[in-house]
């Protein structure tokens, strides 16, 4: 009892070969059509990333912009003292800086949070 093909039978089992034969094939040029593809979307992707500050980036950011207003502070504070013990000594012109410092110190107490709180 021997298996009969018959010509459609054997045209049917060719074709599934063939198609099975190029699988291999086609998922290559599937994955390259994929790459192409979500090509734009990485790339946009990318550019919002560098566009983009995340929040400890924003947060790293205003801290060390803190920190810079009060070493401001801190010198100008100083020079505040400075100018002033010279302006008590007599010296105009150290009164004049000695004002210019205290206006500073003023302006910029009020980007400092007050620590209190």
């Amino acid at each position: 009892m021997g298996l009969h093909y018959d010509a459609g039978m054997q045209l049917r089992i060719l074709s599934a070969l063939a198609i099975v034969s190029t699988l291999p094939v086609l998922s290559g040029c599937v994955s390259t059509a994929a790459s192409v593809i979500t090509a734009p979307v990485r790339v946009v992707s990318k550019g919002v990333d560098w566009a983009t500050t995340s929040q400890s980036e924003a947060d790293r950011n205003r801290g060390r912009d803190l920190r810079h207003r009060e070493e401001r502070y801190g010198k100008l504070e100083r020079d505040y003292r400075r100018h002033s013990e010279r302006c008590d000594d007599g010296d105009d012109e150290s009164c004049d800086r000695a004002r210019a410092d205290y206006d500073e110190m003023q302006a910029l107490r009020r980007t400092i949070p007050d620590e209190r709180n």
